[in-house]
């Protein structure tokens, strides 16, 4: 009980900090809320024509000193995290966390390829994490923030729209265009950037210029350069073996480039092409996966990891005013975009004859993606008091993926190279329209969209089965609707369909390993594996004054056919009949929730933001909890503006226990780690040094608390006597200096 009221008064500390920080000293918050949103529809419109959640971040909110990734990005989000788990591995056994980073998008509880994530209208790579690659896992973090200028984050499904992966919702980012960085009447303008984090000593340097070389051609150049070192935890032993409990030593070098010509000769068209290139280099030096002692020939001495990934986009965005019958306005986007990715892990058995000491696996996995879509957008008054607006469209995209795993001394049961998975050829073409009714006081919005899926697998001799192939139609419908009862007031209604398409991975999955004494084993490829589909149901509550916004939702999602990756289908074990696993349509799972948002102008200089969110995850077939959600979280805000100069804040979050009865424990010895609650608070401060310096700075968890968050250790024993490993940064400051011209 003692334990308890301590913690009561933490918090009750942390609150009061929170909110003496930022109305003692100063900021009109941030920027006003966003004029326009785009996911919701696929064209510009007003937050209160959407019907649906959307977080809109932007300006300030991006702002060097306190988002150098997507896991900074996130950070104050409820509902909405990045999974990055400690990295600690083995070199060729199935199994450890943390080598594909910056993992991906959690959305509501669902994560990973079931959300569709956007640069410019492109669609990323997807994740290929599996424990037949060894330790090798490939996350989706394919970004360099400092070349990005604006984030939508949709929540729910949004296939009507978007079609496969768009299952869980959509992150959307768009990289900078030369008009924010030019003045009007100016030729020139830029924006440089240096910026350090403490949490993994992230040094980061950018320029950005754009230019004005006529009254109709503009363009911009832009270069992100940065430099890293593991991510810091709260761990205290330092001991260069599996007892370690102190980050692995890591360094991580990234660059990024992105070029832009805009042609806009009138008001009718604009033509943007753009050019962007990402690469990311980094080596762990695996501590943790030496043995304490070196007595068998199963000890390990050393172990080392490598990290290559490369990411190029060509795209053409065209835009133009028709006024034709058919159409008001067209817009044709044309791509092109390759990623690579590798990793090794090379570990070193003294005990071993000589010519199998040294052991290296490296698995490689590329996409190669054409994508091309068409879309118009026609406006039309019915009268007095209604109206209609269409958008329709067609998208078509065609993306090769391939894999390969290679290195030294394989196991007794494998011969490189190798592919888990053959080579092969995914199409999507798709047809959408949605339609707007609007009046003053309703909107109802129809959207219906069809989506033809093949995936076609091609014979290799580095992939010893006859390979599954997929051919598959779905169509999702959606509808929404508003009713403005007041002004500034209104209630929301969306129920949409969603779906995704199986992997190339979770098609023809395929490793086997007859050797094992009485646990023979394999995976299969599986031709009967169907597409996952979702009927989710959205209700919200917006209100606005003159001084205040609010937004309330609940929301609730069915989920059918949800696909699991290894699975025991069949066998005993022994060589002749081992056990089979295979990625299979497995589970229904219900999602649902609430999520409440307020801003507050308090007075005109100081502002308060208070989000929470909390979702519930049940696996229907079994009854059992949805490991993937994350406990509820609280988060509170407040800025001041001291002067024309000075702007302080400072946010409090706190994140709940996550309870035994919702966490699926079944299969894990020792019970789940449960994370207990936490709250932190971070303060920062921008100094307007003058018109063209700025200096920001940021301290995060200034009480220093030792805190896990249960994204990153999801699935960890509760016996796990190195648990410290996996918990979060204690205090840590970052700061940026700003210079535009």
């Amino acid at each position: 009980m003692r334990g308890e009221a301590g913690r009561w008064r933490w918090r009750a500390v942390a609150w009061a900090a929170a909110w003496v920080a930022a109305t003692a000293w100063a900021q009109s918050a941030d920027e006003p809320l966003p004029a326009v949103v785009v996911t919701g529809a696929r064209s510009e419109r007003a937050p209160n024509e959407v019907p649906a959640t959307i977080d809109v971040l932007g300006g300030e909110a991006l702002n060097p000193a306190e988002v150098q990734d997507i896991r900074d990005l996130v950070r104050d989000l409820p509902n909405v995290s990045v999974r990055r788990a400690a990295v600690r591995f083995s070199a060729v056994s199935p199994g450890g966390t943390g080598r594909e980073g910056n993992a991906g998008f959690n959305i509501r509880g669902l994560e990973g390829n079931r959300v569709l994530l956007l640069v410019d209208g492109v669609r990323m790579p997807r994740e290929l994490v599996s424990g037949v690659f060894g330790s090798a896992a490939f996350g989706r973090d394919y970004y360099d923030m400092g070349l990005i200028d604006r984030v939508e984050i949709q929540r729910g499904a949004a296939s009507a729209l978007y079609g496969s992966d768009g299952l869980a919702g959509i992150v959307a980012m768009q990289t900078i265009q030369p008009q924010a960085l030019l003045q009007p009447g100016a030729t020139l303008g830029g924006r440089a950037v240096m910026a350090y984090d403490e949490e993994d000593r992230h040094r980061r340097l950018g320029l950005t210029v754009a230019g004005r070389a006529s009254e109709a051609w503009s363009w911009l150049g832009a270069v992100q350069l940065g430099r890293a070192r593991e991510l810091d935890n709260q761990g205290t032993v330092d001991a260069p073996n599996s007892t370690r409990t102190r980050p692995n030593p890591e360094r991580m070098e990234q660059s990024a480039v992105l070029a832009k010509a805009v042609w806009q000769p009138d008001a009718r068209q604009r033509q943007q092409f753009t050019v962007e290139h990402l690469e990311r280099d980094g080596r762990v030096e695996a501590l943790s996966g030496r043995s304490v002692t070196i007595s068998s020939p199963l000890s390990v001495a050393d172990l080392d990891g490598t990290l290559d990934m490369r990411r190029t986009r060509f795209s053409w965005d065209g835009r133009w005013r028709v006024d034709a019958a058919w159409a008001d306005e067209m817009q044709v986007l044309l791509a092109w975009q390759q990623a690579r990715a590798q990793e090794s892990a090379i570990e070193f058995r003294p005990l071993q004859p000589a010519a199998t000491q040294e052991r290296e696996r490296t698995v490689r996995y590329g996409e190669n993606l054409w994508q091309a879509s068409w879309q118009a957008q026609r406006s039309v008054s019915l009268g007095k008091d209604w109206g209609v607006r269409t958008v329709y469209g067609l998208d078509l995209t065609r993306t090769e993926l391939d894999n390969l795993v290679t290195g030294r001394v394989p196991p007794s049961y494998e011969r490189y190279p190798l592919k888990r998975f053959p080579d092969t050829v995914e199409r999507n073409t798709a047809l959408f329209v949605q339609t707007e009714w609007a009046s003053e006081a309703f909107s109802v919005i129809p959207a219906l969209r069809w989506d033809r899926v093949e995936l076609d697998a091609r014979r290799d001799a580095l992939y010893p089965r006859d390979p599954a192939s997929l051919r598959d139609d779905a169509l999702s419908p959606k509808l929404g609707m508003i009713w403005r009862y007041a002004p500034g007031a209104q209630l929301y209604a969306n129920w949409a369909a969603g779906f995704r398409a199986p992997g190339a991975l979770q098609l023809n999955n395929f490793f086997e390993n007859l050797a094992g004494a009485g646990f023979a084993y394999r995976t299969i490829p599986n031709p009967n594996l169907k597409p996952e589909t979702s009927h989710t149901l959205e209700l919200g509550w917006r209100r606005q004054g003159d001084t205040w916004q609010t937004e309330a939702v609940v929301f609730r999602g069915r989920y059918r056919d949800f696909i699991e990756d290894l699975v025991p289908v069949s066998g005993v074990g022994t060589a002749s009949d081992p056990i089979t696993y295979q990625a299979v349509n497995r589970d229904r799972v219900t999602l649902r929730g609430v999520e409440f948002k307020v801003r507050w102008s308090i007075t005109p200089l100081t502002t308060l933001r208070v989000a929470y969110g909390l979702t519930k995850g049940t696996v229907d077939t079994t009854g059992r909890p949805l490991n993937s959600v994350n406990p509820p979280e609280l988060v509170v805000g407040v800025e001041h503006r001291l002067n024309e100069a000075w702007t302080l804040g400072a946010t409090a979050r706190h994140v709940w226990a996550k309870r035994a009865s919702d966490v699926d424990a079944s299969g894990l010895s020792g019970g789940p780690f449960l994370p207990p609650s936490f709250t932190t608070l971070d303060v920062r401060a921008r100094w307007r040094i003058d018109r063209d310096w700025q200096l920001s700075a940021t301290v995060r968890n200034v009480a220093d608390r030792k805190y896990w968050e249960w994204t990153n250790v999801r699935g960890l024993s509760a016996t796990l006597p190195v648990i410290d490993a996996y918990s979060a940064p204690g205090r840590a400051v970052s700061v940026a200096l700003t210079r535009t011209f």
